[in-house]
């Protein structure tokens, strides 16, 4: 099913498409498999990086939240038994620090336009029809190109005489298909896993803890309806499962859980040093130089004069 509202969005995913393809295949041959392969994961890496910001706003917020979890907590007996002074009291502290629970919605909500694009963008050309600006000869070489022996285009679904239409081997084509959607799960739930055991360190006590682990086992299930999606945009999930493992560890390993101290105010956390600090040279801590004792003051004692000089005596 085609948005006309996201047409533009196509016609751009099949611009860039074309240019990166035609980029591979100065070195590679048009319809080889790992030509196409290549074009998938650069795009998906190119989508990612321009919603970036998207992810360290999101993480940013996530991180004040974090900060501001004593603070709620205190919120939350305070008022256990007024859920609406509850919620109202927690928002305005997430207010006042600037923290937006609805931040980590950035990056699902800019994903799935393009998601939505690149299943249309692939799907007609699994169907080889030259749409959004596509020739006919770009989509004659994506139906020709297997990767590991699939298809392309090809679902799990699709008969084995199409498959042997694109000359492929049915059997090995299911299984790679079946393998893909199986890693497709295992990143898909590495991914959540990753930030919910985050989340639940964090506030063990948080009612939406165990939703929260729910999800974490229920998610991976979805992608078994990848089963229905053409090879070429199951090697896009993947690939974007994979950056986001990587993406979250990198912010995680630099922004560790915030620590308390008994009163609950945030011990302050000095950030490790980025991959090119390790080779970047600084010059060593200059030696202090040891203080220069103070000079010892000696007091003189006047000497005692005898009688006969001092002022005013006089000789007997």
């Amino acid at each position: 099913m085609e948005l006309s509202w996201l047409n533009w969005l196509y016609t751009a995913i099949a611009w860039v498409i074309t240019h990166i393809h035609n980029f591979y295949s100065l070195v590679l041959s048009p319809d080889n498999g790992l030509n196409w392969a290549l074009t998938i994961i650069t795009l998906t890496v190119l989508m990612r990086v321009l919603i970036f910001p998207l992810f360290l706003k999101q993480m940013r917020s996530s991180k004040k939240m974090q900060e501001l979890a004593p603070k709620v907590q205190d919120l939350r007996k305070k008022y256990k038994n007024d859920k609406q002074r509850m919620n109202q009291e927690v928002m305005r502290v997430y207010q006042e620090a600037g923290a937006n629970p609805l931040g980590g919605c950035l990056p699902v909500v800019a994903q799935f336009p393009i998601f939505i694009s690149m299943f249309t963008v692939l799907n007609a050309m699994a169907h080889g029809q030259p749409k959004f600006g596509m020739t006919q000869q770009l989509v004659d070489s994506a139906r020709a190109a297997h990767i590991f022996g699939a298809p392309l285009p090809a679902t799990f679904f699709t008969s084995s005489a199409d498959i042997e239409g694109y000359g492929a081997d049915p059997v090995v084509a299911k299984i790679v298909l079946v393998i893909f959607v199986a890693i497709s799960s295992l990143t898909t739930f590495l991914t959540v896993r990753q930030s919910v055991t985050r989340s639940m360190a964090q506030m063990p006590d948080n009612p939406m803890a165990q939703q929260q682990k729910i999800l974490m086992y229920i998610s991976p299930l979805f992608a078994i309806f990848s089963l229905n999606f053409p090879l070429g945009l199951i090697l896009y999930w993947v690939t974007t499962n994979v950056w986001t493992l990587g993406q979250q560890h990198w912010f995680y390993s630099r922004n560790p859980m915030p620590q308390f101290d008994a009163k609950g105010n945030l011990i302050p956390f000095e950030p490790k040093p980025g991959f090119f600090a390790r080779f970047r040279k600084t010059p060593p801590p200059a030696a202090e130089q040891p203080a220069e004792p103070e000079p010892k003051i000696v007091r003189q004692q006047p000497t005692r004069q005898p009688r006969s000089k001092r002022t005013g005596s006089k000789k007997s």
